[in-house]
């Protein structure tokens, strides 16, 4: 059985959870795991490069040099890819359709063996409250980091999909505006997680709000 512990905003350690050891247990090859994040970078390119080939070129049709008498190579045109300005041999061209397709069952079970291999190393931490965090304060996370040991590392720090009921507004935004502008630390919403981020970074620290829908991710009731 694994162990998470729970911290306050000032870093002491105020209690722990347990993670039942079945719920760890992962069928993921890692294989696909690879092809998933593969696919998710894949995704995420624009395929928008575009570059000109000598036919498109804006240049005069006219011969540089006569072909003949001046001991020179013969030449076509300006629009020669050999000329300054010339058309781009074998460049890109935008491409359309090159979506990967991301099998949902394997999506699933990629993010749950990510977390499961984070909860095993010991690289998961819960963070107690956030109710007196009532305007941003980027000390007070800069501490916090720094009291858990994990202020020189990539964090993610993930909350529950939805505020409390009739909350108005992003109810993490005290929180986001906190940590925004410290190095290698960034904040998502579970639902929003990919395999990519989980896989980039190297601890998660989950808000209590969000702790049970981030135990239902590993199986759990």
């Amino acid at each position: 059985m694994a162990t998470l512990k729970k911290y306050d905003l000032a870093g002491k350690e105020v209690g722990s959870v347990q993670v039942e050891e079945t719920l760890l247990d992962t069928s993921a090859h890692p294989q696909s795991i690879k092809d998933y994040i593969v696919a998710l970078r894949k995704n995420a390119r624009q395929w928008s490069a575009s570059t000109k080939r000598r036919n498109e070129i804006n240049r005069t049709g006219r011969k540089p040099h006569p072909q003949k008498g001046q001991g020179r190579s013969r030449q076509g045109d300006l629009a020669a890819p050999q000329y300054k300005g010339g058309g781009i041999v074998f460049g890109p061209k935008p491409k359309f359709d090159m979506h990967v397709r991301i099998n949902k069952k394997e999506r699933r079970s990629a993010i749950r063996a990510l977390i499961a291999e984070k909860v095993k190393a010991d690289c998961v931490h819960v963070l107690h409250s956030k109710a007196d965090l009532k305007e941003p304060k980027t000390k007070k996370f800069a501490t916090f980091f720094d009291k858990i040991g994990v202020a020189d590392r990539r964090i993610l720090v993930l909350g529950e999909s939805k505020g409390a009921s009739g909350e108005m507004g992003n109810p993490h935004e005290n929180l986001v505006k906190s940590f925004r502008n410290i190095p290698k630390k960034e904040f998502a919403r579970l639902p929003q997680i990919n395999g990519y981020e989980l896989a980039r970074c190297q601890h998660l620290v989950v808000l209590e709000s969000a702790l049970d829908e981030f135990l239902s991710i590993l199986g759990a009731s």
